[in-house]
């Protein structure tokens, strides 16, 4: 651990500042200074409109930066003023804390040595969400937070809405963000895992003071309220931006994607039955015989005289992220294969759900039996139709990339 002189140098040598957002924190903003000045002077300080005496201090600590302007716009923006000003000043790193007292600033050196751990990370302090005199609506809020952190990325992180961070500004130069106030710090949080930067979660200490000296600016049903318009937005992209890119750099990635580019430049079959093995490795991964797909795909391949190799890495088409869509389509398609179809949205929710829990067991039951007939014809016609689309492209690609490879050989 950095001796306390020696963490002015190291906040020199990892160019890393520390961002402090304030609002009308008048009573507490001067000691959270005077505790940060003693480990270093690096440090930028966003008066987001505060209509107390806090431009006061601006004076008092002039050795560092200082970003003030008359309208309070919200925390989200004063954050994104702050690291626009340390991307000019050469920072390469931002730690963030509040300045209504709450955060140690003891705990800067563990954000330093957490970065020189997992370099290029996020790094997060996790408060103690059970510690006495924790607000309910901030335990509420975090576990409401991290619930939709899980669905947007696929990661738990135990307190996502902690404001003592650490940013790696230098590989969040080219990312842009749109919220303002509080929900900005989720917004951060899935961007920057979207883009690849590791999140990683550090326990921090945390001082809540009596209810009746608390400075709160949280607004739970506005904030709530933004905070859930961006969950919206965010679980969208997830499903038709970020799952989709992250599918195609596991595909690109995998092992399997190497050994089917070996069987490409390997063999010398045909270019329809090269086609066809892909296509069959599709419809076999999606039909609906889940845990033998792959053995049986093989087994059909070797009686086809297909190249098994393709057809079995084909065949994982049916990986996890995908498989909602799958049973969302098979049943939207069973549709038109059936006489009485079943709304997937609607009736099978109510009848798998609200039937059983009254005890209307066999009725849900015979319910989720037709249903069953209705997901495997679908099933069976979207394993068609998905298989043939891609016997058509694999034979088109491999068509071009054939006459590709035979106009370089003359």
């Amino acid at each position: 651990m950095a001796t306390l002189d020696g963490t002015f140098s190291l906040f020199r040598h990892t160019k890393t500042c520390v961002v402090i957002p304030t609002y009308n924190n008048v009573g507490t903003l001067g000691g959270v200074l005077d505790d940060v000045l003693k480990l270093t002077d690096q440090v930028i300080v966003v008066n987001d409109g505060s209509t107390d005496n806090t431009s006061t201090y601006q004076d008092r600590y002039s050795q560092i930066s200082w970003i003030s302007y008359e309208q309070n716009v919200g925390k989200g923006w004063a954050l994104r003023q702050a690291f626009k000003l340390a991307f000019e000043l050469g920072y390469e790193q931002a730690i963030t804390m509040d300045a209504d007292g709450q955060h140690f600033a003891g705990d800067l050196v563990l954000f330093l040595e957490a970065s020189q751990q997992n370099p290029g990370a996020l790094v997060v302090g996790a408060r103690n969400i059970q510690a006495e005199g924790m607000p309910a609506k901030n335990t509420f809020a975090n576990k409401f937070s991290n619930f939709w952190f899980w669905v947007e990325t696929g990661k738990s992180l135990p307190d996502t809405q902690s404001g003592f961070r650490l940013y790696p500004l230098s590989r969040m130069k080219s990312m842009r963000f749109f919220t303002k106030k509080y929900e900005f710090e989720l917004e951060a949080l899935v961007s920057a895992d979207w883009r690849g930067i590791e999140v990683v979660s550090i326990p921090i200490q945390v001082y809540y003071p009596p209810e009746n000296e608390r400075v709160s600016h949280f607004r739970p049903f506005r904030d709530f309220f933004r905070i859930s318009v961006l969950n919206t937005v965010l679980v969208l992209l997830t499903f038709t931006v970020a799952w989709p890119i992250k599918l195609i750099r596991y595909l690109a990635h995998n092992k399997f994607s190497a050994v089917v580019k070996e069987q490409l430049q390997k063999h010398n079959e045909n270019h329809v039955k090269m086609a066809a093995a892909f296509g069959f490795g599709v419809f076999m991964g999606l039909v609906p015989i889940w845990g033998f797909q792959m053995l049986t795909a093989a087994f059909l391949a070797h009686l086809l005289r297909l190249n098994k190799v393709i057809v079995v890495a084909a065949s994982n088409i049916s990986l996890p992220p995908l498989i909602p869509f799958i049973v969302f389509f098979s049943f939207e398609l069973g549709k038109l294969l059936v006489h009485e179809p079943v709304d997937f949205t609607a009736e099978m929710m109510y009848y798998l759900k609200d039937q059983v829990m009254q005890g209307n067991f066999y009725h849900s039951l015979n319910e989720f039996g037709y249903s069953i007939v209705q997901y495997i014809l679908g099933s069976l016609l979207l394993a068609s139709v998905a298989g043939l689309l891609v016997f058509l492209t694999s034979w088109v690609f491999l068509y071009i990339f054939g006459r590709k490879k035979r106009r370089q050989s003359l």
